[in-house]
């Protein structure tokens, strides 16, 4: 079960936390132009485009690994997606970063049976979101790999390219006919949507995930290593 460490201007705690419901929420770009990009660059990995645009991809709560060191994959063809977390609680809404990590190879055959072959990394801290909702398009994410021995920025851009959490919130309600639509139910964990990555999608060795508050002078961080089991017939 994921621990993690919450930090609010009231204080601080630890957390067990198992998730009731994992979400990833995809093409979640606020602009058209940047939605579009995200999926020509997929397209170039043979992925067809969504149906509609959010989608959400309800995945097996168990997959989310939490701040874990390294996850094992099958193949050379995984990579991953630095994203902004909602995760509801019984006390409320708060942040997290994580990752959306991804078989490309299975993605040409659909997007969600891809999401569900890999781990979901989080990182090991949370913030109360009605502190940060403020200023939440000033947030940054960001993400480095590892790739031929040298660290490379891989990701980065500020939450305002993101449809905001309340829309995202409103969308997902909306769909599963929830009679709360500002809310999401305790026990939810809601990954908020993948940033354009910098040249084309690729794997990597080590992925590295960063939320920056430049605000409160803050971020949250994570990094972890991916192994790359054989596929063997």
């Amino acid at each position: 079960m994921p621990h993690f460490a919450r930090h609010a201007a009231a204080g601080h705690d630890r957390i067990a936390f198992e998730a009731a419901d994992l979400v990833m929420a995809g093409w979640t770009g606020r602009e058209r132009a940047a939605v579009q990009h995200h999926i020509d660059e997929l397209a170039a990995l043979g992925v067809p485009p969504p149906s509609r645009t959010p989608l959400f991809y309800r995945l097996d709560s168990a997959l989310l690994a939490g701040p874990v060191a390294a996850i094992e994959v099958l193949g050379e063809h995984t990579s991953g997606e630095v994203e902004a977390v909602l995760v509801a609680l019984a006390d409320g809404l708060w942040v997290g970063l994580g990752s959306d990590h991804t078989d490309r190879a299975m993605e040409a055959h659909g997007v969600a049976i891809s999401k569900q072959l890999c781990r979901k990394p989080m990182a090991p801290e949370l913030w109360r979101f009605a502190e940060v909702v403020g200023h939440w398009d000033q947030l940054i994410l960001r993400a480095h790999i590892r790739e031929t021995g040298e660290r490379r920025l891989y990701m980065e851009a500020a939450l305002a390219s993101v449809q905001a959490p309340q829309s995202l919130i409103a969308a997902y309600a909306a769909e599963r006919g929830f009679a709360d639509a500002a809310a999401l139910p305790p026990g939810t964990v809601l990954f908020m949507g993948a940033i354009a990555a910098k040249g084309r999608i690729r794997p990597a060795a080590r992925f590295e995930m960063e939320l920056a508050d430049p605000v409160l002078g803050r971020s949250l961080h994570h990094a972890y290593d991916v192994r790359a089991l054989p596929i063997v017939c």
